[in-house]
């Protein structure tokens, strides 16, 4: 039987009796009753944009990510893309509606806020995790009152027909499926007629070539965590909530004072390597937003969940330690990427005596989505530094003020 509890805790964020309670408790049931040996690592994280935006989201991810295109099904609304690494390493799927006039409940998650209701189908929708016996996992939850999808809803919103989802969470917005595979068996989506796209093999190829020609093939690794952001009334249900539909364990949390925030991380109980199953990072502001003026605190983290709705913020990938060229690697990769258009929020952070190095892209047009690179130094086990945290936090509140107020004037123009 796993022990979920046996980790160290990391951090210096204070967390409430009902956290500290409810944290040993939901556990230490997960780990008897067999739901945390029962449940494996992420498969895939599932992905929605609108339409005409798949075939460019592709050509960005396959140039700034190690994933390659490997199929396209197709159903009745929706072309599903399916992004791979290798088996050892969960896919992306990125879902596009064909028909923008397609109303749906990932839809109606977009619509309540301002910059996300300007691309009304874009969104991070969750992950899809491994289990092995998905009718008692499913059924289990069900006893701890969580909620799916019936099968006719999934078909309805042309879903994977082998996966049981999760209805959206109140605190993130996102969906968790399951998917019963075993670890030799491949993974298989069932849902529509299966194609090879010519017009996404051909940015796919594009891509990998170019990254070929800047010499980054290889140096990107695959993603090492995914980071929420919800209100900060939400962070410590959104945490356990997480926690009670996986087999992850609380890693810990760390105080951002300067941008009035936390960061709180979780690892796989069973995959200590972020590459099989990345860490969930969750982020809040300490203090809800109508309290701010009051102490004259930043509020980056609330502003955007307020803009966006609660979502993934931002998708992070490792980077190979080393040097190319006479450049450390993320320097190498940032300097080839930049040079293609892509713009980046700041200069790459941190140092070589501080164990990593990060920086943050500009979020995509496509998805919303930022990507993240981080390299670690000589074996570093921690996810960011306090000053490196603050400085990424201040830089995406920047654009996000700035996505704010094109929302604002074209609200006003409109």
């Amino acid at each position: 039987m796993s022990l979920s509890l046996a980790f160290a805790r990391n951090g210096d964020k204070q967390n409430s009796p009902f956290f500290e309670d409810y944290l040993g408790r939901l556990l230490e049931e997960r780990d008897r009753t067999g739901l945390t040996d029962a449940i494996h690592q992420v498969e895939a994280m599932m992905i929605t944009v609108d339409p005409g935006s798949s075939v460019q989201y592709i050509a960005e991810l396959c140039l700034m990510t190690p994933y390659h295109y490997l199929v396209t099904l197709e159903s009745e609304s929706h072309w599903t893309h399916i992004l791979r690494i290798d088996m050892n390493s969960p896919d992306l799927i990125v879902r596009e509606v064909k028909d923008p006039a397609i109303r749906g409940i990932f839809r109606s998650l977009n619509e309540v806020y301002p910059i996300g209701s300007r691309k009304p189908n874009s969104r991070y929708m969750g992950e899809v995790l491994r289990v092995t016996d998905l009718h008692r996992v499913v059924e289990c939850q069900r006893q701890r009152e969580f909620r799916f999808f019936s099968a006719d809803d999934i078909r309805r919103m042309e879903l994977p027909g082998n996966i049981a989802v999760s209805k959206p969470s109140p605190y993130t917005h996102n969906i968790i499926g399951y998917l019963e595979r075993n670890p030799e068996d491949l993974r298989v989506y069932a849902l529509g007629l299966s194609s090879i796209r010519h017009d996404v093999q051909t940015v796919y190829e594009a891509a990998k070539a170019l990254q070929e020609k800047l010499h980054i093939d290889g140096l990107i690794l695959p993603i090492d965590h995914l980071a929420t952001r919800v209100y900060s009334q939400n962070r410590e249900v959104a945490i356990l909530e997480w926690l009670s539909l996986s087999s992850y364990y609380y890693w810990g949390s760390y105080d951002i004072k300067d941008q009035n925030s936390s960061t709180n991380v979780t690892k796989s109980v069973h995959y200590e390597q972020e590459s099989i199953s990345p860490a969930k990072v969750f982020t809040a502001n300490n203090t809800p937003y109508f309290v701010n003026h009051l102490d004259k605190l930043p509020s980056p983290t609330e502003t955007f969940v307020r803009n966006y709705g609660p979502r993934l913020h931002h998708v992070a990938l490792a980077v190979a330690d080393g040097e190319t060229d006479g450049e450390e690697n993320i320097e190498h990769v940032v300097k080839q990427i930049a040079a293609q258009g892509r713009e980046f929020l700041l200069d790459v952070i941190g140092s070589k005596e501080e164990g990593l190095k990060q920086i943050f892209s500009s979020a995509s047009e496509h998805s919303s989505l930022i990507i993240e690179y981080v390299q670690r130094f000589g074996g570093f086990q921690g996810f960011f530094t306090k000053d490196n945290v603050a400085k990424l936090t201040h830089a995406a509140g920047v654009e996000e003020e700035l996505l704010e107020m094109q929302a604002e004037a074209s609200q006003k123009a409109g």
